[in-house]
């Protein structure tokens, strides 16, 4: 069974909002401008946010998720996030009732995933389906093979997580403010008024990535949202702070398997 999502994603969408129950899907299909932002909420239920079209960052306390187009990010149940597009957004969301077998075959965390075009397809095919009873049954098989799909598609490594500590999530902020400043990190360990190794200690206790792990991680996520805004190569390389444009295309390949300018082909 699937039933139509109200259009303004903005209003009411928390734990109380239209879920899904009984098996059942709710479906949204909507564009955003460049810079609209979706205010802090929740659901009840599962979901996936796939960006059909331009790029979205999806924040939670834990950390940030960066969804490029033709992928999507797939939330736990109960997760605060908030979400800002980059670029113009075509937003299709699925919030689906799962029961607990069905749970044991989907993504046990919060994570964005690559789309395959079987995937991609399902999204688009349970989005056209009519709400009458007699697309009831289609829809259920549609459902049931998405479900299935979901179960089987790649984790990107596209998350970046923040600390719950207030100093050192101030210190991730500043970071992220200024990704191309060249600050060692005892500078940074002397701001907060320790030493480098507690530094490095608590970071990966509340981060699960090292110091430098996480910079790096920071740098090549925010290239990809001004690359989604249609900034150039050259001028992602020397806002992140690289020393040349080869440097991050081959630190970028590394990371994601593909060159920045192929990424969004």
């Amino acid at each position: 069974m699937k039933r139509d999502w109200a259009d303004d994603m903005t209003a009411g969408l928390n734990d109380e909002a239209p879920h899904p129950v009984d098996g059942s899907i709710v479906t949204s299909a909507m564009d955003y401008p460049d810079g609209h932002i979706i205010p802090m909420h929740r659901h009840a239920c599962v979901q996936l946010l796939y960006a059909a079209k331009g790029v979205m960052t999806v924040d939670a306390a834990a950390g940030r998720w960066i969804v490029p187009p033709g992928r999507a990010v797939w939330l736990q149940a109960h997760v605060d996030h908030r979400i800002c597009m980059h670029g113009e957004v075509a937003l299709r969301t699925l919030l689906l009732d799962v029961d607990a077998a069905m749970a044991r075959q989907l993504p046990a965390r919060s994570c964005v995933l690559n789309i395959s075009p079987l995937l991609r397809e399902l999204i688009a095919a349970v989005h056209c389906t009519p709400t009458a009873d007699n697309g009831a049954r289609r829809n259920w098989h549609l459902l049931q093979l998405l479900l299935h799909e979901l179960g089987s598609v790649t984790v990107l490594p596209l998350y970046l997580p923040l600390p719950l500590a207030a100093r050192l999530r101030s210190l991730c902020e500043l970071l992220m403010a200024t990704p191309g400043k060249q600050v060692t990190i005892e500078t940074w360990a002397g701001q907060l008024d320790i030493s480098t190794s507690t530094l490095h200690r608590l970071f990966l206790r509340q981060t699960g990535m090292r110091f430098g792990q996480w910079r790096q991680q920071a740098r090549l996520l925010l290239a990809l949202e001004q690359l989604a805004r249609g900034g150039k190569v050259a001028a992602a390389a020397q806002n992140q702070g690289y020393s040349s444009q080869s440097a991050f295309s081959a630190m970028f390949r590394k990371h994601f398997g593909s060159t920045p300018s192929a990424f969004y082909r």
